[in-house]
């Protein structure tokens, strides 16, 4: 009877270890399939992603644009709401000064204040990066902050002093780091995360109306100034402040402001000012966008067009000879050393076909603001019309995303 029971025991044991190695089965069948489902389901919704992230024509155009902007709050129905919804732009600039009206209110009020309008920038560019399926990449908010005279966060305004890149060169690097610290941070605190900063050009003419004069280079020797640049880069960097390096190719021999008209340099330029570019360029981290300035350079390109509408000096020497391949940037295009020589269509061909990736409208040197829209018609257009390859847009979105890319992560 014992034997028997145990038997009946054992029989129930081994009909339950079935049933359960049964269940065991069905459930993991059933976590496969739930697997396999994921899976797909995963696939069917980064296909979906990825070809609706998929930006046309006009959208990488768009982010090829920097455009100034009046205003120190926004709405959803402000010009430059608008902009960053329909054009695409890339980014923004912003200013104290208005020089239409002559005063100090056109974009910066306070710390708080500019970190409020940054962030409203932010918001309302990810809206429209998820409402039209766009990739998800930050608007570009950048600001001329180099110290001295030429800061658009003055301490006016209760941001921290900060001292002109000549006085700073003639400090200890320790004191230097210490300043390009802070500049950093404030940037990152109050929402910019593009400076158009450190200046590279050497200091050869003391004279110069728009460079010695107003202290903005680092030194006379371009040894220094790469010391000191680096450290700002550095800095920069760390904070996630994407840099640019000005004025390609040198801008510190000149006599004369580009903003005002036409600056020749081929008399007075070396190749030493060319140093600090190609030294920073060697350097494991650097900034990831040189601005181009509005300046004739004979020695370079015989032909006496601007830096910024010149192919031998932008693919030929800064791209080929220099080995940069990040970010090209135009100084203004409404300084008057264009605006004042070439059509507007004439200059965003001339320029994008000779390397240019990003193009700055600051709205501030003309009486009627730059229409995003329009940039955007015409640069479209002449893609159209095989005037601009549209490889050479194709080119400049992937330089602007991937150093946008270095910003998110």
């Amino acid at each position: 009877m014992v034997f028997v029971s145990i038997m009946s025991s054992l029989k129930i044991v081994s009909y339950k270890q079935d049933m359960l190695s049964k269940s065991c089965l069905k459930l993991e069948r059933n976590t496969l399939n739930i697997k396999r489902l994921v899976f797909l389901l995963f696939l069917w919704m980064f296909s979906i992603s990825f070809y609706a992230a998929e930006p046309s024509l006009r959208d990488k155009i768009g982010q090829m644009l920097i455009i100034g902007f009046h205003g120190k709050s926004i709405d959803k129905n402000s010009p430059i709401t608008v902009s960053i919804n329909q054009e695409n732009i890339g980014g923004v600039i912003l200013f104290d000064f208005n020089m239409q009206s002559q005063t100090f209110d056109k974009n910066i009020e306070s710390p708080l204040q500019v970190k409020l309008l940054n962030q409203q920038l932010q918001r309302i560019t990810q809206e429209a990066n998820e409402s039209r399926h766009r990739p998800n990449l930050p608007l570009l908010i950048s600001v001329d902050y180099e110290g001295g005279q030429v800061n658009r966060l003055h301490q006016r305004y209760g941001f921290p002093e900060i001292q002109s890149p000549k006085i700073i060169g003639k400090t200890s690097l320790d004191d230097a780091n210490d300043s390009a610290r802070l500049m950093a941070q404030t940037l990152h605190s109050t929402g910019f995360n593009l400076d158009f900063f450190p200046n590279l050009d050497v200091d050869v003419n003391p004279e110069n109306p728009i460079i010695g004069n107003l202290e903005r280079s680092f030194s006379p020797d371009p040894e220094v100034v790469t010391q000191y640049a680096q450290l700002y880069s550095h800095q920069f960097l760390v904070n996630q402040i994407e840099c640019a390096y000005k004025h390609f190719p040198g801008h510190g021999s000149s006599v004369a402001d580009s903003h005002l008209g036409f600056v020749d340099v081929t008399d007075t330029w070396s190749e030493q000012e060319l140093i600090p570019f190609l030294q920073l360029f060697s350097q494991p981290k650097h900034c990831h966008m040189v601005m181009v300035a509005h300046i004739v350079n004979r020695k370079l390109d015989i032909t006496g067009v601007p830096a910024t509408l010149s192919s031998s000096i932008i693919n030929g020497l800064l791209r080929h000879d220099l080995q940069f391949d990040g970010v090209v940037i135009t100084d203004d295009m409404q300084m008057k050393a264009i605006a004042d020589y070439y059509g507007l269509e004439t200059a965003l061909t001339l320029s994008i076909n000779a390397g240019v990736d990003m193009l700055i409208f600051g709205n501030q040197l003309v009486d009627k603001l730059q229409d995003p829209k329009e940039l955007v018609d015409i640069i479209e257009k002449k893609v159209r019309s095989g005037e601009i390859p549209e490889q050479r847009i194709n080119e400049a979105y992937k330089r602007i995303v991937k150093m946008k890319q270095s910003l998110i992560y």
